[in-house]
């Protein structure tokens, strides 16, 4: 019995290894801006590595361990790439520059495999009509598209603290 959960354990975690590292090769779109085709994707990649953690155990203790080992091993891998720096940066990427001052980076584009279509939908949703009306534009490693406008304004406001007022009652 103890064999059979080291086994469901060694096998879930190696799936997990995989599949972090697969999305590390793949590109992070995979994870944002979810279209059907990456939904479909998804939900069959899921099923296919399934019987490749549990193996011939299909019952409910060899799902509840397999779950448990994966949520183990997110935990684990969180805490590793909290803690080290390279690490992080290995699975994380960094940040990539789409547009900078109304002007593309064609080169970035290409290299993150993102469309112009796609980046003008971004652009769309931060409610900007153009290419040229964007300061900044990034592609942020969990695959959002962060956008700035030339026209956006810091606002800096400082705060007093409420002094209190004590007053003698006499």
């Amino acid at each position: 019995m103890f064999d059979d959960i080291g086994i469901i354990v060694l096998r879930s975690v190696v799936v997990y290894v995989f599949i972090v590292a697969a999305i590390r090769i793949f590109g992070k779109r995979e994870l944002s801006q979810i279209s059907v085709i990456d939904l479909v994707f998804i939900l069959l990649l899921s099923n296919s590595v399934q019987n490749a953690m549990v193996g011939p155990d299909s019952s409910l203790l060899g799902g509840i361990v397999a779950a448990t080992s994966l949520f183990l091993v997110n935990y684990i891998l969180k805490l590793i790439t909290y803690r080290n720096k390279k690490v992080s940066q290995f699975i994380n990427e960094e940040p990539v520059l789409l547009i900078h001052n109304g002007v593309l980076n064609q080169e970035n584009l290409k290299k993150e495999k993102l469309t112009i279509e796609e980046l003008q939908s971004a652009i769309r949703e931060h409610s900007l009509d153009s290419i040229h009306e964007v300061k900044l534009a990034m592609m942020e490693p969990d695959g959002n598209i962060s956008i700035v406008s030339k026209d956006h304004q810091y606002h800096v406001s400082k705060h007093r603290k409420a002094h209190k007022i004590i007053s003698k009652v006499e």
